[in-house]
């Protein structure tokens, strides 16, 4: 069975470790773990890691965020995997930071990333894990905050949490959607 993995960010140093890149650094623990190697390819960065007898292909879209669809219907379809078989990762602003939800479908609330892909997919049914990345910043300041790095004290705890939300990855895949969801939202 496929799977495909697509973790939401920007590509640039610039990019590198904001809080909207939190989808990027989780796909690259998982390639790191399993020695894995992303390859420039049509519109992502991409790889492929095995798990319990499962194939997944990790994707980074090199689209910008805003055009992330692209990459995703380029790899549902190429690949010949059907979209019950794809998790986004991504930031949340509406959730406190740390916190991690897995969901089968929802709105994009305000995500312009996730606003691409159900623009691209036609339809909001598709799993996510969401990533809290919190909603501390002044009015009118989402985007300088999105786009700036985790707080220090956020940053010490980061790597616990990028490890959790891999677990979740993998578990979407070995054990599927629902049972990985009431195991893991909390």
């Amino acid at each position: 069975m496929k799977y495909l993995l697509v973790g939401l960010g920007n590509i640039g140093p610039e990019y590198a470790e904001s809080r909207h890149n939190i989808g990027f650094m989780v796909v690259d623990y998982l390639a790191q773990q399993h020695e894995a190697r992303f390859e420039i390819s049509r519109h992502a960065f991409v790889t492929e890691i095995k798990h319990k007898g499962k194939s997944y292909t990790l994707v980074k879209p090199t689209t910008y965020m805003n055009l992330s669809g692209k990459a995703v219907t380029h790899y549902l379809t190429s690949l010949k995997i059907p979209v019950t078989n794809m998790l986004v990762i991504t930031d949340d602003l509406a959730l406190p930071f740390g916190k991690l939800r897995m969901r089968s479908k929802g709105s994009a609330g305000g995500h312009n990333g996730l606003k691409h892909i159900e623009e691209t997919l036609g339809s909001n049914e598709y799993a996510r894990l969401r990533f809290g990345v919190g909603d501390n910043y002044s009015k009118g300041r989402q985007v300088d905050y999105v786009l700036s790095p985790f707080f220090k004290e956020e940053q010490v705890q980061l790597p616990e949490l990028i490890q959790r939300a891999a677990e979740m990855s993998l578990s979407f895949g070995t054990i599927g959607l629902e049972r990985t969801m009431n195991f893991f939202n909390k």
